[in-house]
């Protein structure tokens, strides 16, 4: 295992010292494709060492700005002292023992903390997973279970995980569905973000093949991660709400991307006043530990003991990374989130002025995504995967979404600088593209 100094200061830019990927990150690039299983996607051979904020450093002392966070996971910055505190003080003490058999102070502060934050009228209640497919799954069989109904309506774009129950929820690419049927039925799935696609479920679905009485949940995503970083019309999810009230239907709020102070808001429903019954979450929860959650009212969890259950969900160490990444984003990342989520915005917005095959900005908070067009306007997904590529080649990194998206989800403690840094690689890279500049 490779040394890597963890005590000297990262620089706050890219620097480069080697051609990519380097002599060091090649060979475990190479021992991976050895052992790995090929269904992991890799945009580009980066094989990171240490992180810090939101800088990383490969293997062979390469350093870059990290605009991804690990998917939005790492929320308080990569290795964030606080965070590392706590992780290194409880595992002194406990590491593992089962919330599902027993109890431990970790897991009960935590769901406190969870429980009064939930955009709830009276409180939530807890059940802790490992991951966001895991949240999902869940509360799946929490909403069949309190309505005794068996059908769900979901949306095309949506992403919710790959387990089987997610997977049958989502509805963003082929390549995530295909060959693994027969998936889990009783799932229908209607176009995303608009009031037209509502009026067609009213109108259409429930009075044909749709019978409103058996659907159990509409799951959602306030802002489609996956599917594009797309932020729905005006009145979108109000009108869900209203639809699940007159129905019994309940509504299921999927917060994996777009929780945990992302926006700007501990949960990004929060922007649009609307109360769920459920909420599923994890990636930023524990600001890198594999800790997922679902929130519900407390009317909701009435499942009895051994109806669901999980080894590790709730872990003592991830639950004490979490305290403390909620401490610090009170104190300060979201409102951060959004005055550099705003900056941000703003300075893609004079770059699609420049550079008219980008669209505009669009999301909230450090949740925001362009499209790369072609000459006609329609999305050019070969144009976005050749930017990312340069990036990463520049020391920045991206990651894409939608159908021809990159997404723009850095840590919630990058500042101005970071963020005119990142611009100013972007502004580069599309000039050598040639995509349409305007002077």
């Amino acid at each position: 295992m490779l040394s890597i100094p963890i005590h000297r200061p990262l620089p706050r830019v890219p620097r480069l010292v080697t051609s990519l990927p380097g002599e060091k990150a090649l060979a475990i690039v190479e021992r991976d494709r050895a052992v790995t299983s090929p269904s992991y996607t890799r945009d580009y051979p980066l094989v990171v060492a240490r992180g810090e904020g939101c800088m990383l450093e490969d293997v062979d002392g390469n350093v870059f700005l990290d605009m991804t966070a690990g998917i939005a996971v790492t929320a308080t910055g990569h290795a964030h002292p606080e965070v590392v505190k706590e992780i290194q003080e409880q595992a002194a003490r406990l590491v593992h023992m089962s919330g599902t058999d027993f109890y431990y102070e970790p897991m009960v502060e935590l769901a406190e903390h969870l429980a009064i934050r939930a955009p709830f009228p009276h409180g939530g209640r807890v059940f802790f997973t490992n991951s966001g497919a895991e949240s999902n799954e869940g509360a799946m069989k929490l909403a069949r279970y309190y309505t005794k109904r068996s059908l769900f309506v979901a949306f095309l774009g949506a992403f919710h995980g790959r387990t089987y129950g997610a997977m049958s929820l989502t509805g963003s690419k082929t390549v995530q569905r295909a060959n693994f049927g027969p998936l889990v039925p009783g799932i229908t799935h209607i176009p995303y973000g608009t009031h037209a696609s509502l009026d067609h479920l009213e109108q259409q679905l429930f009075n044909t093949i749709l019978p409103p009485h058996e659907v159990a949940a509409i799951i959602v995503e306030p802002i489609q991660g996956e599917g594009g970083y797309i932020v729905p019309e005006d009145g979108f999810l109000s009108r869900i709400r209203d639809i699940c009230n007159r129905h019994g239907i309940l509504m299921v709020v999927d917060e994996v991307q777009s929780g945990m102070g992302r926006t700007g808001r501990l949960f990004a429903i929060e922007h649009w006043g609307v109360s769920p019954d459920i909420i599923t979450t994890a990636k930023g929860l524990a600001s890198g530990l594999p800790l997922g959650a679902i929130l519900a009212r407390p009317q909701l969890m009435t499942w009895p003991p051994g109806s669901h259950a999980t080894t590790f969900g709730g872990n003592p160490v991830a639950c004490a990374a979490a305290i403390a990444t909620l401490r610090l984003l009170d104190s300060g990342l979201m409102a951060n989130a959004t005055q550099m989520g705003q900056l941000l915005q703003a300075g893609l917005t004079q770059l699609q002025a420049r550079f008219p095959r980008m669209s505009r900005p669009r999301g909230k908070g450090l949740m925001v995504a362009v499209d790369l067009l072609d000459a006609q306007g329609n999305y050019d997904s070969r144009l976005r995967d050749r930017i990312i590529q340069s990036a990463f080649l520049k020391g920045l990194l991206l990651l894409g979404c939608g159908k021809a998206a990159i997404r723009f989800c850095p840590p919630l403690v990058i500042e101005s600088d970071q963020i005119q840094t990142a611009l100013d690689i972007l502004s580069e890279i599309l000039h050598l593209e040639g995509v349409g500049e305007t002077r």
